[in-house]
This record gives structure tokens, C-alpha cells and sequence, in this order.
């Protein structure tokens, strides 16, 4: 079973030409809203690549809330553990442009309120079997709570650092695995990306954690410590990257869970997060297990 402690969002989503620099307004197309959330999406993730999952979150008690939820019940997550709020659901606004790349503001409402109870709420059964899966769009202390519980239950755990915050740093020790990208490692590190390698093995030297680094079109690294593992991505053309990452985290956590080695899991999560651009939005995008079935068989 893997529990995926985080955030639930309505995306909005606007394509534009381009991304507008500050102060510019740029004309747009297209505008649609899909369910969301970096802990959303990698549930329905690790749901589509096979995983029982459980989401531990909350929602507000408006309209926006069942949208968000939409495809996390028609996938089959267990949302027994998904709190009602008094706030509104949360909001994420992106702009996609015509490369596919964006730009993301996000609006907390009802994520604001997850709380250090919450966690101790969602992971009271928890064994030494499960997958623990946290991110960083819910406070802080809620995030800790749910790490520190997993330790303490003998479950792995994993940090994925987006959106990364001032005390990261502090915090992803106690995840087992901390997926980052490559500007998080940067910051999480303080260390150029021209040194990525150098920074990954001070990492594992200094916490005996294993890190994954994802490298978007270059695939992913990681350092554990017995060594490191290096996948690459599936070649595509990108039509919007929204959710390739927490499509990665959900496919890793997945394949763990399943008793797959590191290096297998990581070469199918990257597969699933290279299909996951080619469609648009965060959830309508991500893979079922048969597309990276027929990849990485």
C-alpha cells in the first residue's frame, strides 16, 4: 500500500504563445480546468501504475472539490482518509506555451489547513511494508509529521521538493529516497548543476539517504549507498510538461512498492513521466501501467 500525504488542486490552465515576462500581457487560447494537486497527481500516478493508494489530503466544501476529486474516485484511491475543510478547495493557475513549458501559481485554500494531526490521523496503520509519498505543498509541520511517522512505523519513505522551501534542506534527511529536480538539488545542495555528481555522492556521504535527481529529456540519476544508477528518458515532443514530475514520484513509489530494484523503478517512472507531456494537463495526462508496459518490457 503506498499513502500519498499531500496537496488536492483544481488546475486551471491557459495556453498563450508564450510566457509573459513581468508586467507583460500576452493574448491566449485555449482554457480548461483539470483535477491537480502534486499530491493528487502522484496518487492517481501511483494508482495507474498498478499500486493500491490511499490520499490523505483535504478539500474545501464548494463546487470545485468534487472536479478536483474527479479522477481519483473513478481511478479507485481510497479517499476514506480525505478531510473537508472550511476553506476553499485549492487553486493551481498555469499558463502553458506553445513548447509546452509553463509557468504555476498556486492558491492553498483547504491545503493550508493539513495539519500534524491530519498525518497522525492517515498513517495510524501504518506497517513496515508501505510506501510513504510526501511533497511540499502542504505545511511544513504536516509533511515532518507524516516523515517521522513513517520512520517510526519501519515504512519507506519519500520527499519529492517541490515546490522547494527555506527549510527543505532540513527536512529531506528524513525521507529514505528525496526525488528533486534539477534547480531543487541545486538549491537543496547549494552546489552548481555542473556538479551534479560530486553533490550527489557529499549527499549520500553526509546522510546515508539515497537521492534521485530528474534531468527532464536526459532522464534521471540516482546515488545511493551502494552506488549510482543512471536512466534514461523515452524520446518524445513534448505538448505540456504540467505533472511529469509527480507522474515520475507516482511511478516510483509504485514500482518500489512492487518489489522492483531501484534502477528498474526509476527506468519505468521515467518512461511514464516522458509520456506524461504528451497530453495536455496534469491527471488526464498521466500514463496507464500498459503504455510504459509496452516501452520498458
Amino acid at each position: 500500500m503506498i499513502t500519498v500525504f499531500g496537496s488536492t488542486n483544481l488546475d486551471q490552465i491557459g495556453t498563450v504563445s508564450r510566457l509573459p515576462k513581468p508586467g507583460e500581457t500576452v493574448a491566449g487560447g485555449t482554457f480548461s480546468m483539470a483535477p491537480g494537486g502534486k499530491g493528487a497527481n502522484q496518487a492517481l500516478a501511483a494508482r495507474r501504475a498498478g499500486a493500491e493508494v490511499r490520499h490523505v489530503s483535504a478539500a474545501g466544501e464548494d463546487a470545485f472539490a468534487d472536479l478536483a476529486l474527479e479522477l481519483l474516485k473513478s481511478g479507485g484511491v481510497d479517499l476514506s482518509h480525505m478531510r473537508k475543510a472550511e476553506a476553499a478547495t485549492g487553486i493551481a493557475m498555469i499558463f502553458v506555451d506553445a513548447a509546452g513549458e509553463n509557468v504555476i501559481a498556486i492558491l492553498p485554500g483547504a491545503n493550508g489547513t493539513v495539519s500534524a494531526e491530519d498525518a497522525e490521523r492517515g498513517l495510524a496503520q501504518l506497517t513496515p511494508s508501505d510506501t510513504v509519498l510526501v511533497q511540499q505543498e502542504v505545511p511544513q509541520a504536516a509533511t515532518k509529521k507524516a516523515l517521522e511517522i513513517a520512520r517510526e512505523k519501519g515504512a519507506r519513505s519519500i520527499l519529492n521538493t517541490a515546490p522547494f522551501l527555506p527549510d527543505t534542506a532540513k527536512l529531506a534527511p528524513l525521507a529514505d529516497i528525496v526525488v528533486a529536480n534539477e534547480t531543487e538539488f541545486s538549491l537543496l545542495t547549494g552546489r552548481p548543476i555542473d556538479q551534479l555528481d560530486a553533490a550527489m555522492q557529499d549527499w549520500v556521504n553526509r546522510t546515508g539517504r539515497t537521492i534521485v535527481v530528474t534531468l527532464g529529456p536526459e532522464g534521471a540519476r540516482a546515488r545511493t549507498p551502494d552506488g549510482p544508477i543512471s536512466v534514461p528518458a523515452h524520446k518524445v515532443k513534448p505538448v505540456d510538461t504540467v505533472g511529469a514530475g509527480d507522474t515520475f514520484c507516482g511511478y516510483l513509489a509504485a514500482g518500489l512498492d512492487a518489489g522492483h530494484d531501484l534502477a528498474t523503478a526509476l527506468r519505468r517512472a521515467a518512461v511514464a513521466g516522458s509520456l506524461a507531456c504528451l497530453k495536455p494537463g496534469a491527471q488526464p495526462a498521466i500514463p496507464l501501467k500498459g503504455e510504459v508496459d509496452a516501452i520498458t518490457r
